[in-house]
């Protein structure tokens, strides 16, 4: 779930008052709000020491593949992903997204109802559980889709609405509502509100008590090793933080989706400065104490605007670095090029067709942490399939990570940038190749980009 960009009117704008990154040296500081101290955005550890997220933030090696789009649910999904493990752990990818498990009354899963049942379109809680066994065998990440911003009740209660939560584990009333919502009698909602159901009010002491003993669960029972929040928008970062240092998933991600900036209509082309975007997105990520990172929508938003333009000026902030989150926060950034909402059969904020190999071609060979959507990866024929694979595999043979260092060498006519001294990449559809003195071997080309390697020079 999350905002629809497919216009500026797709989505509503998120907090206003945004804190501006601090200039200069460096990628790891900017201010705070006025009322806490300043703090050190330590992106290469997160604040809880000596845990296996930290040594995953450290390393910086993850790969990920989003392991469904909207339409999974009418197949016998759980089986068909046991069936690609292998083929999973031969592309290289280290973890999977996978669709909401709970019980849900759209088959998609996105509007839960009673979230121990783990009975649903996708599939039975034994093939579930048999899934992320087999899974975590092949040395990859299970990662659960958390939707716990709203939840669909069982029974009317306050005003008539279907806001109270009778009949099954997690048994709340009305007070697990937030006021704004459904009739609900909690607190005021932390966050933007959902309108499509009663918005759970996480600062009731019951509320964080039972989320906190689910989220336990299907890490040590069910088999989750991380954790995707759905619509985090929608209620303070501060829960997720609680909720992750109970926990202690191996990796956690927010979908924190608001619209880019746009010029005015008809034209509504998207603005050159993003910047308050995707401090929007990193104040996010601040806010959880660094523990969650949160998907790149900056980078998504202008890097499919250059591609589909040729306009590669705009892969490059005035300080030199790359627009999205990538450039201030890369080790909590998690880069995509589509998902179920924006591609699939939603088309909510498509990448262009025809360049979607471009976008993989800057998001793996650029520092954060890459996604791919399972549609390219399974449902595009397999020249797609083979390009994607051998990008992963240059990834992984060139030791790129999610704190790997871009040097940015041309942003106009087309896009050239060094990543650790080992790699260039070049995307648009003139010609470029580096000079003969460099001692760079050409190693891939596709539709519009081109990569070259060469031994990482000794520092």
């Amino acid at each position: 779930m999350g905002g629809v960009e497919s216009s500026p009117g797709g989505a509503e704008d998120g907090q206003s008052g945004h804190k501006e990154v601090e200039r200069g040296e460096g990628l790891t500081k900017h201010p705070p709000s006025p009322d806490k101290p300043k703090v050190q955005l330590t992106h290469e550890k997160p604040s809880v020491e000596d845990s296996v997220a930290a040594k995953i933030v450290e390393q910086g090696e993850e790969i990920l593949i989003q392991g469904f789009n909207w339409e999974s649910h009418h197949r016998n999904w759980y089986q068909t992903l046991l069936e690609k493990v292998p083929e999973l752990k031969a592309a290289g990818f280290t973890g999977i997204w996978l669709p909401p498990a709970s019980d849900s009354l759209a088959p998609q899963g996105y509007l839960p109802k009673d979230l121990y049942c783990l009975n649903s379109a996708y599939g039975s809680s034994d093939q579930l559980r048999h899934l992320l066994r087999t899974l975590k065998a092949a040395g990859i990440r299970p990662i659960a889709d958390i939707v716990i911003n709203h939840r669909i009740g069982s029974a009317q209660g306050n005003g008539g609405q279907w806001n109270r939560y009778e009949g099954m584990r997690m048994a709340w009333d009305e007070t697990a509502v937030t006021s704004d919502s459904y009739g609900g009698l909690g607190n005021p909602g932390t966050g933007e509100t959902f309108e499509g159901a009663p918005n759970i009010d996480h600062s009731q002491e019951h509320v964080q008590q039972d989320i906190t003993e689910w989220l336990r669960w299907l890490k040590d029972d069910v088999g989750f090793s991380g954790f995707r929040f759905d619509y985090a928008k929608g209620y303070s970062p501060d829960f997720v933080k609680k909720y992750i240092e109970a926990v202690r998933p191996d990796f956690a991600v927010g979908e924190y989706w608001d619209a880019c900036s746009y010029g005015p209509e008809p034209e509504s082309v998207l603005e050159a400065n993003q910047e308050e975007h995707r401090q929007r997105i990193v104040d996010w990520i601040d806010g959880t104490g660094g523990l969650a990172s949160a998907f790149d929508f900056t980078t998504k938003g202008v890097l499919q605007e250059a591609v589909s333009k040729s306009e590669y000026w705009r892969l490059k902030d005035d300080q030199g670095r790359p627009p999205g989150v990538i450039g201030l926060w890369p080790a909590r950034a998690v880069s995509f090029v589509e998902n179920h909402d924006t591609g699939s059969t939603q088309n909510h904020w498509p990448f262009p067709k025809d360049e979607v190999l471009q976008g993989y071609a800057y998001i793996l060979t650029h520092p954060g942490v890459p996604t791919v959507f399972y549609d390219h990866y399974f449902e595009w024929g397999g020249e797609m399939k083979a390009a994607l694979s051998r990008l992963i595999q240059i990834r992984r043979q060139q030791h790129i990570t999610s704190q790997s260092t871009v040097h940015i060498l041309e942003a106009a006519s087309v896009y050239v940038a060094e990543v650790d001294d080992c790699t260039l990449m070049k995307l648009g559809k003139e010609d470029w190749a580096p000079p003969d003195n460099q001692k760079w071997c050409w190693v891939h080309s596709g539709r519009n980009y081109s990569i070259w390697t060469r031994e990482k020079k000794p520092p």
